[in-house]
C-alpha cells in the first residue's frame, strides 16, 4: 500500500493518500477530484567499486536549467 502525494488543482494544496487496491482519492481539503500525483524525491543507497556504501538523495532536478527540487511544478 504505498503513500503517493498529490496536488489539488481546485484548492492548490499538497496532501499525501495512503491506497487501498484501486481507491480514488480525493483532496483532504475540499474534496475535490481534480488533483495531480507528483513525483517524490527519494533517498538510496548505492555502493561503489571498492564496495564503500554511498549516500545519494534524488531531491536535485534531473532537467536542464531547472532549479526546482519537485517535478510537480514543471510542464515537462
Amino acid at each position: 500500500m504505498p503513500i503517493y502525494e498529490y496536488h489539488c488543482e481546485t484548492c492548490g494544496k499538497n496532501f499525501e493518500f495512503l491506497t487501498f487496491g484501486s481507491e480514488k482519492p480525493k483532496c483532504e481539503f475540499c474534496n475535490s477530484q481534480q488533483i495531480n500525483r507528483l513525483i517524490s524525491t527519494c533517498g538510496f543507497v548505492s555502493k561503489g567499486k571498492a564496495g564503500e556504501v554511498t549516500r545519494q538523495s534524488a531531491s536535485a532536478s534531473s532537467c536542464s536549467g531547472c532549479s526546482s527540487t519537485s517535478c510537480g511544478s514543471c510542464s515537462a
